[in-house]
């Protein structure tokens, strides 16, 4: 089994600040560095996270949701995921993993989508299996609910 190369704090920072400035712009400020550290951490923990799949959810997820920066926290949760497949040999996904999780990370980070449908959706993209009807269904529900 190839070991996994997981992103360090300063990475993570840094990928903010580039993905902030070529978004669109933003404030690049940082207001709880030591929650993401913690994320990026905690990945590392074969009990807790023991496949790749597991790992790359909960990155995306504390990503989004702990809200690390003053800015760009949606878009970080996906830079951080896409980069996280790229150092890992992912590099035809992640292209397609950007472009699908545009609007995923925004029903996230509204809270629509949980963790649990976060890790179905990434299992599919990782499985090539995200258009199956069955979670295109899950997705659709979640945020219909939501809407009511």
């Amino acid at each position: 089994m190839t070991p996994i190369i997981y992103i360090t704090i300063e990475q993570a920072i840094e990928t903010h600040k580039q993905t902030i400035e070529k978004s669109g712009g933003g404030d690049t400020t940082t207001i709880n560095s030591a929650q993401l550290e913690s994320v990026l951490n905690h990945i590392q923990n074969d009990d807790y996270y023991p496949a790749f799949e597991d790992k790359l959810t909960h990155l995306v997820w504390g990503a989004c949701k702990f809200h690390c920066f003053t800015d760009g926290n949606k878009r970080i949760a996906i830079s951080l995921g896409a980069q996280f497949l790229l150092f890992n040999g992912y590099l035809p996904l992640a292209g397609k993993f950007i472009h699908y999780m545009e609007n995923i990370s925004y029903h996230v980070a509204a809270g629509r989508i949980d963790k649990e449908l976060l890790h179905k959706i990434i299992c599919a993209l990782l499985d090539g299996q995200e258009e199956e009807e069955s979670l295109k269904l899950e997705i659709y529900n979640a945020i219909r609910d939501d809407e009511k």
